[in-house]
């Protein structure tokens, strides 16, 4: 039986769900490489990957996946790592650079903008570069770790679940994990995908893994210790739970009205009975 192969994502805000994968014996019964959130996405519709932690925007494109229940990169507040940064106020800005590396945000960001902060903006595809972004355009959309080394204090910034949950009242989902069904042909009958990740999630979170993780990555991003261990415990919220549900089907709404993604499939779970019980 071979293994599954997993694309996963190599931003801070993934090290607590890759914690068994790391850390523990699951590890080696998978086949794990890391990339951008936009690549997981590609790697999954090429069936170059099995298993990905995919933008929730990639859902929409990309056929015959399954969501693995109860785990997700979401937010309930602030998250810190999405933002929209500027030179001008906001009713001023005329153009927008946006991050190639994600999807999600890019369409999160045409919502915005579409829905509520009104005017029709020209959006520019750049690189994750906050220099050039600023050179080029009045605004640019700055995600992951780049986003949480942002000096505030030279730009106006929007951080964007803070925007979406102020306007919806709703929690924002920016990735989940999802299989592709036809790589289950070749996976162990015994092999329960949903305990696996959710197991690996429950484990990451543990006082004592989040001390070993803020340990790596604070130097790693040249944070202060406190800054991280706020942004794993506080900002990121890894439950995909009915909230987050209600959230994650309002934007594929959204999305879909205002051209911003293809229309979403229905939400599929690799265990519907155990999606119920979220």
């Amino acid at each position: 039986m071979k293994k599954l192969r997993i694309s996963a994502i190599s931003y801070l805000n993934t090290a607590p769900l890759m914690w068994d994968f790391e850390h523990g014996q699951a590890g080696a019964e998978f086949d794990i490489s890391y990339t951008l959130p936009s690549q997981c996405a590609a790697h999954l519709r090429a069936g170059s990957a099995d298993i990905g932690i995919i933008p929730a925007a990639a859902y929409t494109g990309i056929p015959d996946l399954a969501i693995l229940p109860g785990v997700a990169i979401a937010s309930r507040r602030a998250v810190r790592s999405i933002l929209l940064v500027s030179k001008v106020p906001l009713e001023k800005i005329e153009s927008v650079a946006l991050d190639t590396s994600s999807m999600t945000s890019v369409a999160l960001t045409k919502v915005l903008f579409a829905k509520w902060w009104g005017g029709t903006r020209k959006f520019v595809a750049m690189a994750p570069d906050e220099e050039q972004m600023l050179k080029q355009c009045d605004a640019g959309l700055v995600i992951g770790d780049p986003a949480l080394k942002i000096n505030r204090s030279r730009y106006i910034t929007y951080d964007l679940a803070e925007e979406w949950i102020r306007l919806t009242g709703k929690p924002f989902v920016f990735a989940f994990w999802a299989v592709r069904r036809a790589a289950l042909q070749d996976a162990s009958r015994d092999l329960d995908l949903a305990a696996v990740f959710q197991e690996s999630r429950d484990h990451g979170l543990l006082p004592e893994s989040i001390d070993r993780i803020v340990g790596e990555w604070a130097s790693r991003l040249g944070l202060d210790e406190s800054e991280v261990t706020n942004y794993l415990t506080q900002n990121i919220y890894y439950y995909l739970d009915p909230a987050c549900l209600e959230g994650l089907q309002l934007f594929y709404q959204l999305a879909g009205e205002f051209g911003a993604l293809s229309a979403a499939p229905p939400l599929n779970f690799l265990n519907l009975a155990t999606a119920a019980m979220i």
